[in-house]
């Protein structure tokens, strides 16, 4: 304790803070990259004129409420305010759309990567650029504006991620990691920078059009893992710590996505290696050796924070209907005058789940609060289905549920692992999804065929990678790559479990696979029978 406290009053501690789906979460590290203070908000998107949305003031509250969570839990355990830091790093949801004017107002709602509205936009570019375009990327998100002939689309000056844009405020800087920047636009790994052939071609686009901006103008600056991306202003500091304590000057790290933090945290920065992040939306990403032969619709090409290629399959729903049964669970115990405790609760229906029948036995769900661009689906809605002469047990009904939190994962690293047949060693799971020791890490294996490991350091997450960015920037030596950094320096001592995958598992998920897409088209039924 006597170690932190003089790290945090010396000004040599480093924070990391990200903004997720749920929660904004802070971590501090010590130079050994040992957390040793956090802070958190809850925060939830709203749906607003059809677009999921985050407003700024909901943003900027989120920001001073989980810093000022975390300087009060640095003064609780050690008794010192916050005043200086070596180094500071933002990351948030990837992709999205903020369009900005030359005031830097806000031209439209911020609409989240849940957004599901640019369909004709990213079928569009995937044809003319040859290269799989998804819809929650930001690229997908102004085309649509532009064809939809949006009113601000002329005045926008700049275009940014959550990431960005926060990273923006607190040190005037328009710019963004490589790996953030990857979900706004295509990057070419050969200059780490915006793919300029297909720049071009955009800006070939909108020529007719007659818009003041070409995209190079309104586009952040793109920048590798370990560059100096600015420092925090005074007016960024106050914005930050509104008590006045903290001061201004100290250095912020490239402002990445969340799928970049994720791969830092996991030490999977690495060709053939792998990690798949689960908790409010789910995706896999891995470190290719070679690019995709073929483009595929499923799989989108992003990078690294240091900017290498990386396979991505990303699916918008994952826990938050398995969360509601479990709620539900709660509730009926509650009835009977029994309070649970949040983990017992979620490690004995979890538990429960091992004991179902491989295939679910005849159950099938959906977990679509809002729609899956990989299985097609424009919006989502949850549902439960199964056959008459189904066994209706928890332990079957707790299985599908954690099946379908995975299914269009799986269905997407298929392509990926079976059809373009991309090697990975380990894949590294994190995220709420893997809190119950050996639950979702061994039905993970199963989905992937590939072995699960899940290190110690796993529940640290996202803002624990953004720390780790920002500890990089500020104490690599010379030429020490990214790879060589958190092999070397953070996870040459950590400890994990690896899981095999189980064949009778393999072939049960494989099963329950098949069923799952059958009775999709009553999922997309649904959606239509059911307007939101």
């Amino acid at each position: 304790m006597s170690d932190a406290k003089q790290t945090i009053e010396s000004g040599r501690a480093v924070l990391g803070i990200e903004f997720g789906s749920t929660r904004i979460k802070a971590v501090l590290v010590d130079e050994s990259h040992t957390p040793i203070a956090q802070g958190a908000h809850e925060w939830e998107n709203r749906l607003a004129d059809g677009i999921w949305t985050y407003s700024p003031e909901d943003i900027r509250e989120g920001l001073q409420d989980c810093y000022r969570s975390m300087a009060e839990d640095v003064r609780a355990r050690y008794g010192v305010p916050v005043t200086a830091l070596a180094a500071i790093g933002f990351s948030g949801m990837m992709h999205g759309y903020m369009a900005f004017d030359a005031a830097g107002k806000l031209l439209a709602p911020f609409r989240t990567w849940r957004n599901t509205t640019t369909g004709e936009a990213a079928a569009a570019l995937t044809k003319e650029f040859g290269f799989n375009i998804p819809q929650r990327w930001s690229i997908a998100h102004l085309y649509q504006a532009v064809l939809n002939e949006e009113a601000h689309v002329p005045q926008i000056a700049y275009l940014t991620t959550l990431a960005g844009y926060v990273h923006w405020r607190l040190t005037g800087e328009k710019v963004l990691g490589v790996g953030e920047a990857s979900g706004m636009f295509p990057i070419d790994i050969r200059t780490k920078d915006y793919n300029q052939k297909m720049v071009q071609q955009f800006d070939a686009l909108l020529a007719p059009r007659g818009f003041g901006w070409k995209l190079k103008d309104i586009l952040p600056r793109v920048l590798p893992a370990g560059a100096h991306a600015g420092t925090l202003t005074a007016e960024g500091a106050a914005l930050l710590d509104v008590t006045g304590n903290l001061c201004a000057g100290i250095p912020l790290c490239p402002p990445e996505g969340d799928a970049g933090t994720g791969m830092a945290a996991t030490n999977s920065v690495a060709v053939r290696t792998g990690n798949v992040s689960a908790g409010t939306s789910v995706f896999a990403m891995v470190v290719l050796e070679e690019e995709p032969k073929a483009v595929h619709e499923e799989i989108d090409l992003v990078t690294t924070p240091a900017g290498d290629a990386v396979a991505m399959v990303h699916c918008n729903n994952c826990t938050s209907d398995l969360n509601a049964w479990v709620g539900l669970f709660r509730e009926f115990a509650q009835a009977f005058g029994v309070e649970a405790d949040t983990d017992a609760l979620f490690a004995t229906l979890y538990g429960r789940a091992l004991e179902g029948e491989k295939d679910c036995g005849g159950l099938v769900a959906y977990n679509y609060f809002s729609g899956e661009p990989v299985t097609g689906l424009d919006g989502g809605r949850p549902m439960f289905v199964r056959r008459p002469d189904a066994k209706l047990s928890l332990a079957n009904f707790m299985r599908t549920h954690l099946y379908a939190a995975l299914a269009t994962l799986k269905i997407g690293c298929d392509i990926l692992f079976k059809e373009e047949e991309v090697k990975v060693d380990t894949l590294y799971g994190h995220g709420g999804l893997f809190k119950t020791e050996g639950v979702g890490q061994g039905i993970l294996a199963a989905a992937m065929n590939a072995p699960v490991s899940v290190m110690d350091t796993a529940g640290e997450g996202g803002p624990w990678g953004m720390a780790l960015l920002a500890s990089y920037m500020v104490r690599k030596d010379a030429g020490e790559t990214l790879a060589h950094y958190l092999a070397d320096r953070v996870f040459g001592g950590a400890r994990g479990t690896v899981m095999q995958p189980d064949p009778e598992d393999v072939r049960g998920f494989d099963a329950y696979i098949a069923r799952y897409k059958a009775v999709l088209g009553a999922e997309a039924e649904a959606v239509l029978a059911l307007p939101l």
